[in-house]
């Protein structure tokens, strides 16, 4: 089986990658940044996804993961055209099986940076056009809508310990989902689940129930 799985060089998408390399998946990674995975069955590629035309060619991919993305830095030609071409490119074929697009709990909500909103809730949308797309091939296409991850691109309100205590506050299980926790999500939608498809779990640990965002001035 062969995976690919956009924005692999850290966070949640280098988890993902290793989770699936872990079970001897063949795993491609997309990113603009270099890679620290070392495996046998891990082949990185080094690509902006805004550069449509400059995309590897790929062929035969089961599994999509689109979880490449930003914040507050072009959102929308980052988190939702590029994954729509991602997705038309590598996903859309009859050898895929699953696609899972990695979107936000703040696309439900509307509690973040407007731009970043705006292209997370286009996320689900986009899902359930593909959903239905791809069900003449059997294959699943859902997103997985993570609140808060400690991630390399949260550290500025992590290692604030104020805003961390605000935050907390908004937060019922008391802390936020470590990216290996959204991989073990990743993998059973895609792997294990064969019959949800076109819907968007929110994995956040109750943070939406409160709709308040706490972020850095």
């Amino acid at each position: 089986m062969k995976v690919l799985v956009t924005g692999s060089s850290q966070g949640i998408g280098k988890a993902i990658a290793e989770r699936f390399l872990k079970e001897n998946y063949s795993v491609i990674g997309i990113d603009r940044k270099v890679s620290s995975i070392d495996n046998k069955n891990y082949i990185h590629c080094i690509c902006d996804l805004r550069d449509y035309d400059n995309l590897p060619d790929i062929n035969g991919v089961n599994i999509l993961i689109n979880n490449a993305g930003t914040q507050n830095e072009d959102d929308i030609n980052i988190n939702l055209k590029a994954l729509i071409n991602i997705t038309e490119k590598y996903g859309v074929q009859e050898n895929i099986k699953a696609i899972l697009n990695i979107g936000s709990a703040s696309g439900h909500t509307g509690a973040e940076f407007p731009e970043y909103c705006a292209s997370k809730g286009g996320v689900v949308a986009y899902t359930k056009n593909v959903a239905l797309r791809v069900a003449k091939y059997n294959a699943t296409c859902n997103s997985l809508d993570p609140g808060g991850v400690l991630t390399p691109l949260n550290n500025c309100v992590i290692n604030d310990e104020k805003l961390w205590a605000d935050i907390m506050k908004e937060t019922p299980l008391k802390r936020w989902a470590t990216p290996e926790e959204i991989a073990e999500w990743a993998y059973f939608m895609t792997v294990t689940n064969t019959f949800c498809t076109g819907q968007s779990i929110v994995v956040d640990g109750g943070e939406s129930i409160n709709y308040n965002f706490v972020w850095k001035e």
